[in-house]
């Protein structure tokens, strides 16, 4: 009984690999630029009638590229994430600030001290 949990443990484990690394390269065929849409449809078909082969070639042969891809997103993730925090810190020079407040309190948004205190901030 040992035995038959043990086995179904190291079958899931290498299942569980199996895939990751099947929606990595399916994720990577999506994002190749370079790639025709026929030869993408290729992969797809060989992925799905010679799975374990054809994941091993594509992983030799694009193993460069699929790099390249994954650090060109995670570099326009990371920037796209800094400048979302940028515009909610609202970074940006002290008569920037001052400008916007001055809007908000003639669009009657602020009160005369909340400008004051959004200026004195900006000009700290």
């Amino acid at each position: 009984m040992d035995g038959n949990f043990l086995y179904s443990l190291i079958v899931i484990f290498f299942m569980i690999c199996y895939f990751m690394i099947l929606f990595s390269v399916i994720v990577d065929l999506f994002r190749n630029d370079q790639m025709s849409g026929i030869l993408k449809a290729v992969w797809i078909i060989l992925l799905i009638f010679v799975p374990f082969l054809s994941l091993l070639v594509y992983v030799i042969v694009y193993h460069k590229g699929m790099t390249d891809r994954n650090v060109k997103s995670a570099e326009q993730y990371q920037q796209a994430q800094a400048d979302y925090v940028k515009s909610l810190a609202g970074s940006g020079s002290a008569a920037d600030q001052i400008a916007k407040a001055q809007e908000l309190l003639s669009s009657g948004a602020i009160n005369q001290s909340e400008f004051d205190s959004m200026k004195a901030k900006a000009l700290a």
